[in-house]
Protein backbone atom coordinates (compact mmCIF):
# COMPACT_ATOMS: atom_id res chain seq x y z
CA UNK A 1 0.00 0.00 0.00
CA UNK A 2 1.19 3.56 -1.03
CA UNK A 3 1.34 6.00 1.04
CA UNK A 4 -1.14 8.21 -0.38
CA UNK A 5 -3.21 4.93 -0.35
CA UNK A 6 -3.56 4.82 3.49
CA UNK A 7 -3.78 8.66 3.77
CA UNK A 8 -7.07 8.43 1.57
CA UNK A 9 -8.42 5.30 3.45
CA UNK A 10 -7.64 7.53 6.78
CA UNK A 11 -9.70 10.22 5.29
CA UNK A 12 -12.95 7.70 4.64
CA UNK A 13 -12.14 6.47 8.30
CA UNK A 14 -12.10 10.29 9.75
CA UNK A 15 -15.15 10.55 7.97
CA UNK A 16 -17.14 7.41 8.97
CA UNK A 17 -15.95 7.74 12.62
CA UNK A 18 -17.70 10.94 13.14
CA UNK A 19 -20.93 9.29 12.54
CA UNK A 20 -20.69 6.20 14.75
CA UNK A 21 -21.58 6.49 18.28
CA UNK A 22 -19.12 4.94 20.30
CA UNK A 23 -16.22 7.24 18.28
CA UNK A 24 -18.18 10.13 19.29
CA UNK A 25 -18.04 9.20 23.16
CA UNK A 26 -14.06 8.51 23.01
CA UNK A 27 -13.25 11.85 20.96
CA UNK A 28 -13.09 14.57 23.63
CA UNK A 29 -15.31 17.32 22.43
CA UNK A 30 -14.07 21.06 22.10
CA UNK A 31 -12.14 22.93 19.59
CA UNK A 32 -9.75 20.86 17.30
CA UNK A 33 -12.39 18.31 17.26
CA UNK A 34 -11.47 16.86 13.69
CA UNK A 35 -8.30 16.85 14.34
CA UNK A 36 -8.57 14.61 17.02
CA UNK A 37 -11.30 12.37 15.03
CA UNK A 38 -8.05 12.24 12.26
CA UNK A 39 -5.55 10.82 15.04
CA UNK A 40 -7.74 8.39 15.81
CA UNK A 41 -8.44 7.36 12.31
CA UNK A 42 -4.97 6.98 11.78
CA UNK A 43 -4.30 4.90 14.97
CA UNK A 44 -6.73 2.37 13.98
CA UNK A 45 -5.57 2.11 10.24
CA UNK A 46 -1.80 1.94 11.23
CA UNK A 47 -2.26 -1.06 13.59
CA UNK A 48 -5.12 -2.53 11.00
CA UNK A 49 -2.23 -2.62 8.86
CA UNK A 50 0.68 -4.06 11.30
CA UNK A 51 -1.82 -6.90 12.36
CA UNK A 52 -2.71 -7.91 8.71
CA UNK A 53 -6.46 -6.56 9.58
CA UNK A 54 -7.62 -3.93 7.26
CA UNK A 55 -10.69 -5.21 4.77
CA UNK A 56 -11.50 -2.70 1.96
CA UNK A 57 -14.04 -3.16 -0.71
CA UNK A 58 -12.70 -3.32 -4.17
CA UNK A 59 -13.95 0.39 -5.23
CA UNK A 60 -12.46 1.67 -1.93
CA UNK A 61 -15.69 3.02 -0.50
CA UNK A 62 -15.83 0.23 2.71
CA UNK A 63 -13.39 -0.22 5.31
CA UNK A 64 -13.32 -2.46 7.96
CA UNK A 65 -10.83 -4.07 10.55
CA UNK A 66 -11.20 -7.30 11.86
CA UNK A 67 -8.40 -9.03 13.95
CA UNK A 68 -7.63 -12.52 15.04
CA UNK A 69 -7.19 -12.00 18.81
CA UNK A 70 -7.62 -13.47 22.02
CA UNK A 71 -7.62 -12.35 26.04
CA UNK A 72 -4.19 -12.37 25.95
CA UNK A 73 -3.81 -9.62 23.48
CA UNK A 74 -5.75 -7.42 25.87
CA UNK A 75 -2.59 -6.34 27.60
CA UNK A 76 -3.12 -2.83 28.52
CA UNK A 77 0.55 -1.82 28.79
CA UNK A 78 1.54 -3.82 25.80
CA UNK A 79 0.67 -0.43 23.85
CA UNK A 80 1.16 1.95 26.65
CA UNK A 81 2.74 5.26 24.85
CA UNK A 82 0.38 4.33 22.15
CA UNK A 83 -2.36 4.57 24.70
CA UNK A 84 -1.41 7.45 26.33
CA UNK A 85 -0.99 9.58 23.13
CA UNK A 86 -4.83 8.61 22.29
CA UNK A 87 -5.34 10.09 25.87
CA UNK A 88 -3.50 13.66 25.09
CA UNK A 89 -4.97 13.55 21.60
CA UNK A 90 -8.08 11.98 21.49
CA UNK A 91 -10.11 11.41 24.56
CA UNK A 92 -8.91 13.66 27.72
CA UNK A 93 -8.06 11.79 31.01
CA UNK A 94 -11.83 12.26 32.27
CA UNK A 95 -12.97 10.63 29.54
CA UNK A 96 -10.22 7.88 29.26
CA UNK A 97 -11.86 6.13 32.46
CA UNK A 98 -14.82 6.02 31.58
CA UNK A 99 -13.68 4.37 28.04
CA UNK A 100 -11.37 1.72 30.30
CA UNK A 101 -14.19 0.73 31.97
CA UNK A 102 -16.86 0.45 29.37
CA UNK A 103 -14.38 -1.63 27.21
CA UNK A 104 -13.36 -3.86 29.89
CA UNK A 105 -17.52 -5.01 30.09
CA UNK A 106 -17.43 -5.40 26.26
CA UNK A 107 -14.16 -7.46 26.07
CA UNK A 108 -15.43 -9.92 29.28
CA UNK A 109 -18.58 -10.75 27.13
CA UNK A 110 -16.15 -12.32 24.21
CA UNK A 111 -14.05 -15.46 24.90
CA UNK A 112 -12.00 -15.61 27.72
CA UNK A 113 -10.15 -18.79 26.37
CA UNK A 114 -8.85 -19.29 22.36
CA UNK A 115 -8.60 -17.53 19.42
CA UNK A 116 -11.51 -15.65 17.84
CA UNK A 117 -11.77 -12.96 15.21
CA UNK A 118 -13.34 -9.54 15.98
CA UNK A 119 -14.59 -7.18 14.13
CA UNK A 120 -13.40 -3.65 15.49
CA UNK A 121 -14.67 -1.70 12.78
CA UNK A 122 -16.83 -1.76 9.74
CA UNK A 123 -18.05 1.49 7.51
CA UNK A 124 -19.44 1.86 4.56
CA UNK A 125 -19.92 5.50 2.82
CA UNK A 126 -23.43 6.77 2.79
CA UNK A 127 -24.31 6.18 -0.67
CA UNK A 128 -22.59 2.70 -0.98
CA UNK A 129 -24.73 1.42 2.43
CA UNK A 130 -27.05 -1.94 3.37
CA UNK A 131 -25.65 -5.16 3.67
CA UNK A 132 -27.03 -6.32 0.39
CA UNK A 133 -25.50 -3.48 -1.79
CA UNK A 134 -22.62 -4.60 -3.76
CA UNK A 135 -20.35 -3.24 -1.06
CA UNK A 136 -21.97 -4.70 1.82
CA UNK A 137 -22.28 -7.83 0.17
CA UNK A 138 -18.87 -7.79 -1.10
CA UNK A 139 -17.68 -7.37 2.68
CA UNK A 140 -19.89 -9.10 4.58
CA UNK A 141 -19.43 -12.47 2.37
CA UNK A 142 -15.01 -11.69 2.67
CA UNK A 143 -15.42 -11.77 6.83
CA UNK A 144 -17.59 -15.41 6.47
CA UNK A 145 -14.81 -16.36 4.38
CA UNK A 146 -11.95 -15.74 7.16
CA UNK A 147 -14.38 -16.56 9.16
CA UNK A 148 -14.71 -20.41 7.28
CA UNK A 149 -11.05 -20.74 6.67
CA UNK A 150 -9.94 -20.34 10.18
CA UNK A 151 -12.48 -22.00 12.07
CA UNK A 152 -12.92 -19.08 14.31
CA UNK A 153 -15.90 -17.57 15.48
CA UNK A 154 -16.42 -13.75 14.85
CA UNK A 155 -17.70 -11.27 17.64
CA UNK A 156 -18.75 -7.33 16.64
CA UNK A 157 -21.05 -5.50 18.68
CA UNK A 158 -23.48 -2.05 17.79
CA UNK A 159 -25.31 0.57 19.49
CA UNK A 160 -27.79 0.35 16.52
CA UNK A 161 -31.03 -1.37 16.45
CA UNK A 162 -30.95 -1.39 13.01
CA UNK A 163 -27.59 -2.28 12.85
CA UNK A 164 -28.05 -4.97 14.70
CA UNK A 165 -31.46 -6.79 12.61
CA UNK A 166 -28.84 -6.17 9.47
CA UNK A 167 -26.20 -8.72 11.17
CA UNK A 168 -28.83 -11.14 12.03
CA UNK A 169 -30.38 -10.93 8.47
CA UNK A 170 -26.97 -12.34 7.17
CA UNK A 171 -25.69 -14.97 9.30
CA UNK A 172 -25.08 -13.35 13.13
CA UNK A 173 -26.57 -14.24 16.88
CA UNK A 174 -27.47 -12.04 19.37
CA UNK A 175 -26.60 -13.23 22.04
CA UNK A 176 -26.28 -10.08 24.73
CA UNK A 177 -27.39 -6.84 25.10
CA UNK A 178 -26.63 -4.06 27.40
CA UNK A 179 -27.67 -1.05 28.89
CA UNK A 180 -24.82 1.31 27.53
CA UNK A 181 -24.08 4.40 29.71
CA UNK A 182 -24.55 6.72 26.88
CA UNK A 183 -28.11 5.24 27.57
CA UNK A 184 -28.52 3.48 24.12
CA UNK A 185 -28.83 -0.25 24.45
CA UNK A 186 -25.66 -2.21 22.81
CA UNK A 187 -26.08 -5.48 20.71
CA UNK A 188 -23.34 -8.40 21.01
CA UNK A 189 -23.26 -10.84 17.90
CA UNK A 190 -21.23 -13.35 16.89
CA UNK A 191 -21.01 -15.92 13.24
CA UNK A 192 -20.04 -19.01 14.12
CA UNK A 193 -19.19 -21.11 11.29
CA UNK A 194 -19.37 -24.34 12.62
CA UNK A 195 -23.10 -23.56 13.03
CA UNK A 196 -23.53 -21.56 9.68
CA UNK A 197 -23.09 -23.08 6.04
CA UNK A 198 -20.58 -21.74 4.02
CA UNK A 199 -22.22 -19.82 1.32
CA UNK A 200 -21.37 -20.80 -2.00
CA UNK A 201 -19.98 -17.79 -3.43
CA UNK A 202 -17.24 -17.14 -0.61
Amino acid sequence: MDKLEKQEIIDKVTTLLKEIPSSMDVVRKGGNRDRRFRYLANHMVEKAIEKDALIVSKNGQGIAILFKTSKKDNNIWKDLWTQLGLVVNVTGIKNAFNIIKTQNYIKNQRPQQGEYLYCWFWGILKEYRGAETQVGKEMKDEFFRISHDTGLTLYAETRGRTNSIVYQRVGFELFHEWDHPSGDTMYFLKYDPKKNKRPADV
